[in-house]
């Protein structure tokens, strides 16, 4: 069963999100913090999100600002807004009864996941799927109107027939983000999954991520699987891959 909730952006407008319950008892709840320009309905979103509700583990997925049914400006959100809306979703969470234990997040979210996950207490485990291992990466999928973003303040940018907003401010915080000192930092497990196939974010990445981590660390290999875990069962198989490794590090959680 899906629930419909809302919550405040850091930013001030309403994020959409969709709670998968879990299936039986409840074995834990976690985050799936989505990719760039995706959203919770994306493939990887809600499939894994659905798997891990059918293994027990009820998931909250949301739409960044702007993004599906949230509401606001993807201009006026970043990577620092993505981190902040990832803490707020968790509040959400927290402010219902079902603190998350668990954050899994696909791509760029992925990479908002390490960061968001130290300053939310609750969280024993963390999961990135085809991360970058810079935030910066993305800057090459905008790179034909960047410069008239910075001169102008904004420009639009046509991503799969929409139009959104590129902002000076959104290009400047991308670019001071840093990740791999923050996945030295994470101080909690993680598990790194990346298709050696991926050709949105090369693998290189997740070697990068992987070796700056501590231990407890793991890396699986999706093979098979193109970035966005389009391929039928690729997602399935991730869900399942992700609630046996998450087993040893969710507590007793009251549903």
């Amino acid at each position: 069963m899906t629930e419909a909730v809302r919550f405040d952006s850091v930013r001030g407008p309403q994020l959409a999100g969709a709670l998968d319950e879990p299936e039986g008892e409840a074995r834990g709840w976690g985050l799936f913090v989505h990719g760039f320009t995706l959203g919770k309905d994306s493939p990887a979103a809600f499939r894994i999100a659905r798997g891990l509700a059918a293994e027990g583990i009820g998931m909250l997925r949301y739409d960044n600002l702007g993004l599906g049914d949230s509401d606001g400006d993807w201009g006026d959100g970043s990577f620092t807004v993505k981190v902040e809306d990832t803490i707020r979703a968790a509040e959400c969470l927290a402010d219902r009864g079902t603190p998350p234990s668990l954050v899994v997040g696909h791509s760029w979210g992925g990479a908002a996941a390490i960061v968001a996950a130290q300053r939310i207490p609750s969280v024993k485990a963390v999961v990135t799927i085809g991360a970058p291992s810079e935030p910066a990466e993305v800057e090459r999928h905008y790179d034909a109107v960047i410069d008239r973003a910075l001169a102008d303040g904004s420009a639009e940018w046509l991503v799969g027939g929409r139009a959104l907003t590129l902002k000076r401010d959104f290009v400047e915080d991308v670019r001071r983000a840093e990740l791999i000192g923050q996945v030295r930092l994470l101080g909690r497990p993680l598990l790194v999954m990346h298709s050696p196939t991926d050709e949105t974010v090369d693998i290189h990445n997740a070697s990068d991520i992987f070796m700056a981590a501590e231990h407890p660390r793991s890396f699986v290999s999706l093979e098979g699987s193109d970035h966005f875990l389009t391929v039928d069962g690729q997602a399935e198989r991730a869900a399942r891959i992700i609630s046996a490794w998450v087993d040893q590090y969710l507590g007793a959680v009251s549903p």
